[in-house]
């Protein structure tokens, strides 16, 4: 094989790698508008201040806090599974949203009422 042949094969390689990974990111990712209307309908209901979960917003954490939380998976003092809450689908939305507008973000947010 030509050298030159060479180099437009492993460039078709890198290149189908890189959709390859840019894929798996995109399917990764959460909807953040979605993320924040869903935390709004299953969190606000207890979590807003004076009720029983305490308030929390998406200032109440860091974005590494954020991601510890949901990477436990867990809920309630860490007692019941999060996907009793809500699909893990809607869990990836939430946790992209909530991480998007954590306290150190680029744009903080309380998340409003």
């Amino acid at each position: 094989m030509h050298r030159a042949s060479k180099l437009q094969t492993v460039s078709k390689i890198i290149f189908v790698v890189l959709i390859l990974i840019a894929g798996t990111v995109l399917l990764w990712a959460g909807n953040e508008g979605k993320g924040k209307y869903y935390f709004k309908q299953n969190c606000k209901e207890c979590h807003t201040k004076g009720a029983v979960g305490g308030e929390i917003t998406p200032m109440s954490k860091t974005q590494a806090q954020w991601k510890s939380y949901f990477a436990s998976g867990k809920h309630n003092k860490k007692v019941e599974p999060l996907t009793k809450i809500m699909p893990e689908e809607q869990l990836r939305d939430v946790q992209t949203f909530l991480v998007n507008h954590a306290a150190d973000s680029l744009q903080p947010e309380t998340c409003g009422k």
